[in-house]
């Protein structure tokens, strides 16, 4: 077999391999947005709704991958797709930075407490596990495939974990010490990595830019 052909069929496997992937975090973000949101809304808590609709735009972002890696095998298509997806999920970026700044500025000025949430805790905690270990696989498949798109959207995958860091310690101080601005600020947080990957997918600037 000669060297092409296999790169070729290696291209191939990495490209199943990363739709695989793909589906699997499209599954979990979409049962961790209804439930985030769902308990967001009841407990009144913006981090927590803020975190359901970050699930959601990460849920169109694997969706764009999934369609990045589909076009995988044409160049010509593999580039387009590349510099659409990329836009895709820079705006997927933007405007959960603006939604949540928004919420969290509101929550601060009416002075408005949240609920506490043990399913808002799990919710977290279990993203805090499940993240990382998607975000690992994924970038491998991102980086042998040199896509920045499959760069962009693995590290929004990586920011979700830390994302579930913030809102465990917002709902935590909340929860114990009633310290009720430390979930609006706890989403204030996020507002700044939000916004610096949103302009480094739109500029195509990622940890698997050609």
């Amino acid at each position: 077999m000669s060297t092409s052909i296999r790169a070729h069929q290696d291209r191939r496997g990495l490209a199943r391999r990363g739709r695989r992937l793909q589906y699997l975090t499209i599954a979990w973000n979409s049962a961790e947005c209804l439930v985030s949101i769902g308990a967001g809304v009841l407990a009144g808590s913006i981090a927590l709704v803020g975190f359901g609709f970050d699930s959601a735009l990460e849920v169109t972002s694997g969706l764009a991958a999934v369609w990045r890696l589909a076009r995988d095998e044409d160049e010509g298509a593999r580039e387009r797709a590349e510099r659409r997806a990329l836009r895709v999920i820079g705006v997927c970026f933007m405007a959960l930075a603006v939604y949540v700044a928004v919420e969290a500025i509101r929550a601060l000025v009416n002075r408005e407490p949240p609920a506490a949430s043990t399913v808002g805790v799990v919710i977290a905690a279990l993203s805090l596990v499940v993240m990382p270990v998607l975000a690992h696989l994924k970038r491998r498949v991102a980086i042998r495939l040199g896509s920045a798109a499959l760069g962009a959207e693995t590290r929004q995958t990586a920011l979700c974990a830390l994302l579930s860091a913030i809102l465990l310690a917002g709902l935590g101080l909340n929860g114990w010490l009633g310290w009720w601005w430390a979930d609006p600020l706890a989403g204030l947080a996020m507002v700044p990595l939000l916004l610096r990957e949103g302009f480094e997918a739109l500029r195509g600037k990622t940890c698997c830019a050609p």
